[in-house]
């Protein structure tokens, strides 16, 4: 078995409490989560709201500094693991762009006042990779690679629907291209028919650039879509791991019970059949 895209261990993060009387108080937001992640695997991250999945996801990106822990990256199967905590300045920047964010709200994360094919382009000219009218038209193709017209470019993000908004936030994480990406609920906020449409999308690019995802989610039933396996969060910590379909079948934990009747109370049928 080749040595995993990713290996988190014990990776912990606590913020503190606001108020002046709690100055020095601090809540633990993440305790000792380890898992691994394999070159071109989906692993599910799921978990209530306030489980600490996001934070976890925020921390393997270095929009927020782990407090303890270690995040070991292999660019590729053989190659050599770097930690990924341990760097800075432009070592960190140039690893930065194999680990790509897609956030909820793509209509938060956009720049509601630059056009999304600059949006789109802005990572290129950042790290310097390309010239300006280069990162335009690389924009246009990831534009088309998305299903998007090259005509949108010039669209603000308030001018397309919440489905396109995403497609356009997947586009722009693609930019760099990426050997991981990080999906914190990224299809949780689309409608069921413009959802499968956006996790097909996610598959064929999976499946045509051999990424890896970490799919951050609390419904385990759209987990179950995307993923081999899954890890459960609660309480800022990893309760149950395993392979989905184990998971679904034979929960142990409660959290992860209150997860699969979640999934059951959704789908008619399959509460029935739980029942007989």
């Amino acid at each position: 078995m080749s040595a995993p895209l990713l290996e988190v261990s014990n990776l912990s993060k606590a913020f503190p409490l606001r108020g002046v009387l709690r100055a020095r108080a601090r809540v633990a937001a993440v305790t000792d989560v380890s898992f691994t992640l394999a070159h071109g695997e989906t692993l599910a991250l799921v978990g209530e709201s306030g489980s600490g999945k996001s934070t976890v996801g925020r921390c393997l990106v270095r929009l927020l500094e782990p407090d303890l822990g270690s995040v070991l990256y292999r660019r590729e199967p053989g190659a050599a693991a770097v930690e990924l905590l341990a760097l800075r300045g432009r070592e960190l920047g140039r690893r930065r762009r194999e680990l790509a964010l897609v956030f909820q709200d793509p209509g938060q994360s956009l720049n509601p006042r630059l056009p999304v094919g600059e949006a789109v382009a802005e990572p290129l000219r950042v790290h310097g990779l390309v010239r300006a009218r280069e990162a335009r038209a690389r924009a246009a193709q990831l534009f088309a690679r998305v299903g998007l017209e090259a005509d949108a470019l010039e669209r603000f993000p308030h001018e397309f629907s919440g489905g396109q908004r995403q497609r356009i936030a997947i586009a722009r994480a693609l930019a760099l291209e990426p050997r991981c990406i990080v999906l914190d609920e990224a299809v949780s906020a689309l409608d069921v028919s413009i959802r499968a449409q956006i996790l097909n999308l996610l598959l064929e690019l999976q499946r045509e650039r051999g990424l890896a995802y970490l799919f951050i989610t609390h419904d385990l039933g759209l987990a179950s879509r995307c993923a081999a396996r899954v890890a459960v969060m609660s309480k800022g910590a990893i309760v149950e791991s395993g392979a989905v379909a184990e998971v679904l079948a034979r929960p142990q934990h409660a959290a992860t019970q209150k997860l699969v009747a979640s999934v059951l109370s959704g789908d008619p049928r399959r509460k029935l059949d739980a029942a007989r």
